[in-house]
């Protein structure tokens, strides 16, 4: 059985077992955490797919830990002005692992 999840304007494509990355959300690592816009619901012979979510679907996860994605450097330059200007993000993630997908 796997699920398609949107959480943090990205879609995912989650089995039980899976270990994915999210977006940042205010979860501490060790809970529990169930995603709320579920898509598709797919099993060996049945396939719900939702308009727009799928009612009566349920993906729960754990949270693993938090993590910090790599650093993304964005440098401006306007030539013949003297003027520069570099900047750096490092993106916050959650890694959950999905422990139940259910449909009824």
């Amino acid at each position: 059985m796997y699920a398609v999840i949107e959480t943090g304007s990205k879609q995912y494509k989650v089995e039980k077992g899976d270990i994915i990355d999210i977006e940042l959300v205010e979860k501490k690592p060790g809970e529990k955490f169930d995603f709320e816009k579920i898509l598709l619901v797919a099993d060996k012979n049945d396939v719900r797919i939702g308009t727009p979510l799928v009612q009566d679907a349920k993906v729960t996860g754990e949270v693993l830990s938090l993590k910090k994605g790599r650093k993304l450097v964005a440098f401006f330059y306007r030539r013949r002005k003297d003027s520069k200007r570099k900047v750096g993000h490092r993106q916050k993630y959650l890694s959950v692992r999905i422990s139940d997908i259910s449909a009824k």
